[in-house]
């Protein structure tokens, strides 16, 4: 009996919230920023005595993890876009404004 073809790879599994294992999930740039963030909210952590910010960036980092174990290398172009608009003050082609964004959120929820 032949197996049955094997045309792609399988859907990447999302990372777990444990920071370490998110950490293991990041490369170059990613890891840098991820280190740079995860320094400042844990001192807020401290300082606060509140944990709620390190809840919000562990949820960040592995929606952030995945999508490019999903898309490599879409986080270098995402941030590269960054770079280009603060450098020149314009928006991307086909940007729409935090107005129109919120207007068709709402739209959205209205059903």
């Amino acid at each position: 009996m032949a197996l049955p073809a094997y045309d792609h790879d399988p859907e990447p599994v999302s990372p777990s919230s444990e920071p370490g294992v998110i950490r293991a999930n990041l490369t170059g740039q990613m890891l840098a920023d991820f280190d740079r963030e995860w320094d400042f909210v844990m001192e807020e952590a401290r300082r606060m005595h509140d944990l709620a910010g390190v809840q919000d960036l562990l949820a960040k980092w592995r929606l952030m993890a995945h999508h490019e174990q999903k898309f490599p290398g879409s986080y270098a172009r995402m941030m590269d876009t960054v770079e280009r608009t603060l450098a020149t003050g314009k928006a991307p082609a086909g940007s729409i404004s935090g107005e129109e964004m919120l207007a068709r959120i709402q739209a959205r929820l209205a059903g």
